[in-house]
């Protein structure tokens, strides 16, 4: 059946170590690289916050303790920002206190992201909640975890996102094989493949890192065994839930058509980093700078 309460509660998978961005996550971690003035995970709760989700739990690991420093709030910094009459620096600095109720558990195993997910169980309880993973960051302008909650409490099952990638690198996602449901936005999901070779591959629909999940899942990855990796696949959950038609089954998708940055990835990050500063007033120099720039290359 449709839900009718609220959800109201995330969680961000935040315990991986970072190694594509070795050395700088030697000592900080890979979810407090800047992405322009604000770390990468500062984004993510925020778009969490706009949703509507004020309950945020972070899945971390050993070494993460930034993370928590980054949203608690710095009382002295305050203080002198104040005495200075700063108010703009103090805004940005309050801001991350304020985007929500933020708790933290620890993964102490890296078992993958169905583990991280299931690390979640005491905190979400019985109802629906949201995954983001910190890697994914959402463009701001689109509403694509908004869609996915509507799109949760009309069906009462589970929601992700899928994006259209080419074909040869969908060897790089999980994959879904989907259907059209007539007259609505989103899809029916038949079945996922996490990393198809892109000959057996059911689509290039791959799925990014965004989740509304029906609690059902937790009993699922109770019992699922380590797949790919010798990890627990979240994948592996979601193709059971989409063959099941009691409470709780039924896996549909939203396809996502907006801006989506992997800062995990170099030169994805880069591009984040250049897209979101040229859209800001107060880095307006940029844009003719970077035009003088690539002229000369």
């Amino acid at each position: 059946m449709p839900q009718t309460a609220r959800i109201s509660k995330a969680v961000i998978p935040a315990a991986g170590l970072g190694t594509r961005f070795l050395p700088a996550t030697k000592a900080m971690p890979k979810e407090m690289l800047p992405v322009v003035d604000e770390p990468a995970i500062q984004y993510v709760v925020a778009e969490a916050a706009r949703a509507g989700l004020d309950n945020v739990l972070m899945v971390t690991g050993r070494s993460k303790r930034a993370l928590e420093d980054h949203f608690d709030r710095v009382p002295t910094l305050e203080a002198v920002l104040e005495a200075k009459g700063d108010e703009r620096r103090l805004a940005a600095v309050q801001e991350s206190n304020n985007l929500g109720d933020i708790h933290y558990v620890r993964q102490s195993d890296p078992k993958g992201l169905g583990h991280a997910v299931l690390c979640a169980k005491w905190h979400v309880g019985d109802e629906p909640f949201a995954v983001l993973l910190g890697d994914d960051l959402i463009d701001a302008q689109d509403g694509l975890l908004a869609e996915m909650i509507r799109v949760q409490e009309a069906t009462g099952g589970s929601v992700i996102a899928l994006m259209e990638v080419e074909p040869e690198k969908i060897s790089a996602y999980g994959c879904a094989d989907v259907t059209v449901i007539e007259g609505e936005d989103h899809v029916r999901v038949n079945g996922l493949v996490e990393k198809p070779a892109p000959a057996e591959a059911p689509s290039n629909l791959a799925v990014i890192g965004r989740y509304v999940l029906h609690p059902a899942v937790f009993e699922v990855l109770e019992r699922t065994e380590p797949g790919r990796g010798g990890e627990i696949q979240l994948t592996d959950a979601l193709q059971e839930l989409a063959t099941r038609e009691d409470d709780g089954g039924g896996v549909y998708a939203v396809v996502f058509r907006g801006r989506r940055y992997d800062t995990g990835d170099k030169l994805s990050y880069l591009k984040a980093v250049v897209t979101l500063a040229v859209e800001r007033e107060d880095l307006a120099e940029l844009r003719p700078w970077l035009k003088e720039f690539s002229a000369a290359l």
